[in-house]
């Protein structure tokens, strides 16, 4: 397949789905159960996009350096860190078990 093809396809994809979304009555987005589900479904795929990358290469599952960085993260977090002290933590993390041959 041409890359142009599939650029084109992806383009109008993108403006299907945003014209779909635009054409969804105002009455249905004001249902508990839709606002519900929309403040929920970011947390939800954020977290299985982590997840993915944390613990895959390819197509197999690993345990690795990444792992010990989100463990860290997710500490800093529980002791309600700052952002930038949670993201530094899991860098610290990450690189000191990679240098230990982690």
């Amino acid at each position: 397949m041409n890359v142009w093809i599939a650029i084109g396809l992806t383009v109008v994809g993108c403006y299907a789905v945003k014209l779909a979304g635009l054409l969804v009555p105002a009455g249905a987005l004001e249902r508990p159960l839709v606002r519900r589900l929309a403040a929920l479904l970011p947390v939800a795929l954020l977290a299985a996009l982590t997840a993915q990358q944390t613990f895959s290469t390819g197509h197999a599952l690993v345990l690795d350096a990444r792992a010990a960085g989100l463990a860290a993260a997710a500490i800093a977090l529980l002791l309600r860190a700052p952002f930038l002290l949670v993201v530094a933590a899991a860098v610290a993390v990450t690189a000191g078990v990679r240098a230990l041959g982690g």
